[in-house]
């Protein structure tokens, strides 16, 4: 969806800095007083046109968005009193156009049902890369802006070439020349989704070809082809996708293999086909419950199909490659071709999104085959650890991509739990991933938190553990960075996630003690000794500062220096006190 935010006096806006002007003239203000005001208006328009410079090359690059002037960020309206000057929209238009490439922007005059008026400034996506004047390229993921820099800049003219591939009529193939029962396939399962409105129901077949841009007048458009076209026109294609599955045994050799490589399917047919074309799809672990058994799928059909249609959507039509599945006894891994959208990485694909072929994801989504935009992956999450499973592990190479999905219930218990946790406070999908992710360790500091969810802050933190706590699911001791949070012990218990006894979280003057008796009974002992003896799961920054405390405080005695020091008893006979 297009962004749309509101633009502050302290970062962009030439127009509420000239409104300010205007409105100091009309309350009378000394004309000297103003012509000074203007010397600083003017450094602050210099730095404000960087900003709207930066912000409008990134909604171009992005898919486009608007900026409200004259809207404070803390406010829901401009001033009553506030009037745009009638000039004020060309003056825009022509400074954006001096300060930017490849940007057009589109301002308008709003008037607020306060009186108070505005200017609402669109900024489309660009069709080429758009960039400042002085050559900087910026790209707007999530809420932030981020600059694009070396190689990224060749992937971003990669993929905003001036005609999408998707949109390309290159093969000319008429829209009469359709496969007749593919286009009645497709057309009936539009009709039939939810997600479509009823004006779009009502088009005839060719009409909806062009409302999803199929086809350009009577020529099927290169997704046209992709979705209705006759086997032989994809195979024309040369990027159609292709999908092996292997399966492997234990000593990695492969045993079985199934290849869709005919280009009879279109890529919504090839979901289906292959996920009920792998038997290892349809097999499933019986695990006790009191009295009865359940049945856990090997894979969550929900998992699969999402990631099939991740492979699917989000590849590079322009670049050759086949999706191979890779079937081990432990582990599912999905192997596509090409990197990840610009802007997205391992490391924040849970919270960022960006479409690669917007056309194919728009017919996805309104086929109800995939969840709205950014949800993919936190709905995997959730099911992996609803599952007792590790979440998914995504890694990225120059030219490919790898998903891999354990196979293994790490921990059974943890189905339960989520089960009765969730049945009882009808916890939300961020919480129930928090929560699996925690019952899965032996407790989480605030920072390996926020590591593993990809958030920055306590802040970031709070919306997903805060109701875990008040609903005491979940406890945290220490403060600030010590922060730690972990499941209740007692439901540990309830649910069989009890395992051995740990010094995870051990109470700094117990753990002081320890330290104090370790070296009492074995003088002379370096640090790593002493860790390896008391417990090597303690984290090394807690036992190292646990250790400097307990040497400070004279407790112990500390002799040598870096790798030499070893530690004594207080009353080590070569101490001077």
């Amino acid at each position: 969806m297009p962004y749309i935010g509101t633009v502050t006096l302290d970062r962009i806006h030439t127009g509420t800095l000239q409104l300010w002007i205007d409105r100091r003239r009309t309350e009378g203000a000394a004309v000297g007083k103003i012509n000074h005001g203007l010397k600083i208006v003017r450094r602050i328009l210099n730095l404000a046109t960087n900003e709207l410079a930066k912000d409008c090359v990134c909604f171009a690059n992005g898919s486009g968005g608007q900026l409200l002037i004259g809207i404070e960020d803390d406010a829901a309206a401009p001033p009553a009193t506030q009037r745009v000057p009638p000039d004020l929209l060309d003056r825009i238009r022509k400074r954006v156009a001096q300060v930017t490439v490849n940007v057009t922007v589109l301002p308008e005059l709003r008037a607020h049902s306060n009186g108070g008026e505005y200017v609402s400034l669109s900024i489309p996506r660009s069709p080429g890369v758009a960039s400042t004047s002085d050559g900087r390229y910026y790209l707007r993921v999530g809420d932030s802006c981020l600059p694009v820099v070396g190689d990224d800049v060749l992937r971003l003219a990669n993929d905003r070439s001036v005609i999408s591939w998707e949109a390309m009529t290159s093969l000319g193939v008429s829209s009469s020349d359709a496969d007749s029962s593919a286009l009645r396939r497709w057309a009936e399962a539009i009709r039939a989704s939810s997600r479509v409105k009823t004006s779009v129901r009502e088009k005839s077949d060719a009409e909806l070809l062009v409302h999803y841009d199929l086809a350009v007048g009577e020529t099927l458009t290169n997704l046209g082809v992709l979705m209705v076209g006759l086997r032989s026109d994809r195979a024309k294609l040369g990027t159609a996708p292709i999908v092996q599955a292997i399966r492997y045994d234990q000593r990695e050799e492969k045993i079985w293999k199934e290849v869709w490589d005919d280009h009879t399917l279109s890529p919504v047919e090839l979901v289906d086909a292959v996920r009920h074309g792998v038997p290892d799809f349809e097999e499933s672990y019986e695990l006790p419950e009191g009295l009865l058994r359940v049945n856990v799928p090997a894979y969550d059909e929900s998992v699969v199909r999402e990631l099939l249609v991740n492979a699917l959507v989000h590849r590079p039509y322009t670049q050759r490659g086949d999706i191979f599945l890779s079937l081990y006894p432990d582990r599912l891994e999905i192997v596509n071709v090409g990197p990840l959208p610009l802007g997205i990485t391992p490391d924040n694909i849970l919270h960022q999104s960006r479409r690669r072929n917007d056309g194919l994801a728009r017919v996805f989504h309104d086929l109800e085959l995939m969840e709205k935009e950014g949800s993919g992956f936190d709905m995997m999450y959730e099911r992996l650890l609803a599952s007792g499973r590790s979440v998914p592990a995504v890694t990225e190479d120059v030219d490919l991509v790898r998903v891999v999905v354990r196979r293994r219930i790490v921990h059974p218990g943890v189905i339960r739990l989520l089960t009765e946790a969730d049945q009882r406070h009808d916890l939300t999908q961020r919480e129930r991933i928090a929560l699996g992710i925690l019952a899965q360790s032996e407790g989480l500091s605030a920072e390996e938190l926020s590591r593993a969810l990809d958030l920055r802050g306590a802040e970031a933190l709070r919306p997903w553990v805060s109701r875990l706590v008040g609903f005491g699911l979940v406890e945290q001791s220490g403060r600030a960075r010590g922060t730690r949070y972990f499941v209740v012990p007692s439901l540990l218990h309830q649910t069989g996630l009890d395992t051995r006894t740990t010094l995870a979280r051990i109470e700094p003057h117990r753990l002081h003690a320890l330290i104090v008796e370790d070296v009492e009974r074995y003088p002379g002992s370096t640090a790593s000794d002493i860790r390896r003896r008391i417990g090597e799961e303690l984290k090394e920054r807690t036992f190292r500062r646990a250790l400097r405390q307990v040497a400070d405080e004279g407790r112990i005695v500390a002799e040598g220096e870096n790798k030499g020091r070893r530690y004594h008893p207080r009353d080590f006979i070569g101490h001077e006190p």
